[in-house]
């Protein structure tokens, strides 16, 4: 079977983290902080925080911003759950908008009409890889004195008009095992506001500045040595990795030129770094799930249940009528997508994409 995601691990971090075991210092030495300083610079902003993962990162961007119950944060339902679950955890409350049907990013318009007196923030998010339409909502924010959280986890080292995402406002990103860099887990957050920075790295170290005292309520939500010494590795290779990601994606995009399936839209002011290749593949999305994998090929289906229709969402009464994502939620489905992917992996996949997808138009025209 063919993977939907693997990792890419070799033997340079093997080493770096049997360095890290034979040197004794497992937790708080200089890994955390070289990957810290570089992946500021990377992003091209003046503080990045390591933190325990992608969620804990967006938890730590809401809470340092004073967000409580009465507050809203404008969001999407087209994500994972940890988006929404981080503004909940403050006790805002998150206002859901709808997404372009193109790009599967959060929509400008609808942010605009979504914005009341109660609005502290807005949480774009860059779906697999690719950036939201960052302009308009930076002139949003700017007009309305509302904070921007970046929901990066899925785009590490895009571009919005020759700029990183991370760079616009607040970022958070995750380390999670699948995903362009990884540290198995981790996450990283990304800011220019010195005092937000500072207030993060009290909050994640039980509130201390120094030893046992607490300057603040906090907690435990720090990276190890060891995840940094693999982070490390891993920011070696990201730019090798995503041009590898996009000769993957060109190839995709090409094979499938003459299919009815709906190919990634890159406008021409982004770039996209790929995390997932999804397309959209019509109404019998599922029955195409399944033949693929008959056919040794694995895919992802992200996000089926969209965020404002997961059980615990209803439960609290959070209402939102979002076409465009139902829509795309239906029918998208992403194909094996990673630097380590094969030419003759890849051909199998395109083979069998081409013959399932042809196969299901065939029968639905009869």
């Amino acid at each position: 079977m063919i993977p939907v995601a693997r990792p890419d691990i070799d033997d340079t971090e093997i080493a770096a983290v049997t360095e890290v075991l034979r040197s004794g210092m497992l937790a708080g030495g200089r890994r955390v902080a070289e990957l810290e300083a570089r992946w500021a610079d990377f992003i091209g902003v003046r503080h990045a925080i390591a933190v325990s993962n992608g969620t804990v990162a967006e938890m730590c961007i809401f809470a340092g911003l004073g967000l409580g119950p009465g507050d809203e944060v404008i969001t999407v339902g087209h994500t994972f759950n940890a988006t929404v679950s981080s503004i909940l955890f403050t006790g805002a409350t998150p206002v859901f908008v709808d997404i372009d049907p193109e790009t599967y990013d959060i929509d400008p318009d609808r942010v605009a009409a979504a914005i009341t007196p109660r609005t502290r923030a807005i949480c774009p998010v860059h779906l697999f890889g690719l950036p939201a339409d960052m302009g308009p909502l930076v002139e949003l924010a700017e007009r309305h004195g509302l904070a921007i959280v970046e929901d990066a986890c899925q785009a590490h080292g895009a571009e919005y008009q020759g700029r990183k995402v991370g760079s616009f406002g607040h970022g958070a990103f995750s380390l999670y095992g699948t995903k362009n860099m990884t540290t198995g887990e981790g996450g990283l957050i990304t800011t220019d506001d010195d005092a937000l920075a500072d207030w993060i790295r009290l909050y994640r170290n039980q509130g201390m500045r120094e030893r046992y005292r607490h300057e603040i309520l906090g907690y435990n939500f720090r990276l190890t040595d060891i995840a940094a010494a693999i982070g490390l590795c891993q920011l070696d290779k990201l730019e090798r990795n995503t041009e590898r990601r996009r000769a993957v994606a060109a190839r995709y995009d090409e094979a499938f030129a003459g299919l009815p399936v709906v190919v990634p839209t890159v406008p021409s002011d982004r770039t996209h770094v790929y995390h997932q290749y999804t397309l959209d593949v019509g109404p019998a999305r599922d029955a195409i799930v399944a033949d693929l994998a008959a056919a040794g090929v694995s895919t992802g289906m992200y996000y089926p249940i969209p965020v404002h229709r997961q059980p615990y969402i209803v439960e609290l009464g959070i209402q939102a009528d979002l076409p465009v994502t139902d829509r795309v939620a239906a029918r998208t489905l992403s194909l094996p997508m990673f630097p380590g992917l094969t030419d003759d992996d890849q051909s199998t996949v395109i083979e069998a994409v081409g013959a399932v997808v042809g196969r299901h138009v065939a029968t639905a025209e009869r």
